[in-house]
């Protein structure tokens, strides 16, 4: 399937490892030239060069720390000037700490906010101008599952998570008429660097090996295993795509059926 992506702009965030970096491959893959960051210059230059090397795409890597106005405005606008517009954006940021309620005072809110809803602001406010200039826009936000049935030991995500939601609802309400979608892609225990943090967190307080949790939690899906990035990527490529130009406002999860929101 053709989802007409080539040549199209995408600046993809947080994309020098796991879900953001499958993404931006999935992008290329599809002909898509691509801005791609990363707090560490060094990761998402490594990472622009593998995409590059695989599939010939332009990929331009920039250094920006999403929590910082100036540098989420750096990464969208430079993006938007290497190539001469932008078509689509993908909101991305590593989580925020894993804890219960009682473990955070109001400077690691503070910093979970910045993260985890506050990135997904600054890149969205530096966006919209680019695509209300070209008269269409995607936006994508990589979430969680957590967004239709929170996961325990993760109060931050949990509560931050469903505010960006509650952001991409209401900006698909506002910017329709411009022709801009917002969606968000939910996964759920997708193997990557920041699930091999949680369950070696999780292991350490249950007193076991952080694989033993994992292949218990695998056993726990109903496709009994564990996610990979590529598979959500797929989701997100699709939705940064004209195929689906009439889907805005979902949040759709990723998770093998996991997740069970109802009751």
């Amino acid at each position: 399937m053709d989802l007409g992506l080539n040549g199209k702009v995408v600046a993809v965030a947080a994309a020098s490892k796991g879900i953001g970096k499958a993404i931006a491959l999935r992008l290329a893959m599809e002909g898509a030239v691509l801005g791609i960051c990363s707090r560490d210059l060094a990761s998402v230059q490594q990472a622009a060069d593998d995409i590059q090397a695989q599939t010939r795409a332009q990929v331009l890597a920039i250094e920006a720390d999403l929590t910082q106005v100036a540098d989420a405005e750096k990464f969208v606008n430079t993006t938007a000037e290497q190539f001469g517009g932008l078509d689509a954006l993908v909101c991305n940021a590593g989580g925020p700490p894993a804890g219960v309620f009682s473990d955070f005072d109001d400077t690691a809110w503070d910093a979970a906010f910045e993260l985890t809803l506050m990135s997904v602001v600054r890149l969205c406010r530096a966006a919209i101008p680019h695509f209300q200039q070209r008269g269409a826009g995607r936006v994508v936000n990589v979430s969680s599952m957590s967004v239709k049935q929170p996961i325990d030991n993760l109060i931050l995500s949990n509560s931050l998570r469903m505010a960006a939601l509650g952001l991409f609802k209401s900006l698909s309400n506002e910017y329709g008429q411009n022709n801009i979608t917002f969606n968000t892609v939910c996964p759920g225990f997708t193997d990557t660097d920041r699930l091999t943090q949680l369950f070696q967190h999780r292991a350490e307080q249950a007193n076991v090996s952080a694989e033993q949790l994992k292949d218990q939690t695998a056993q726990t899906v109903p496709l009994n295993r564990l996610g990979n990035p590529e598979e959500l990527a797929d989701l997100a490529a699709l939705l940064c795509s004209d195929c689906a130009r009439y889907v805005t406002g979902t949040a759709i999860t990723v998770d093998g059926g996991f997740s069970k929101p109802y009751g």
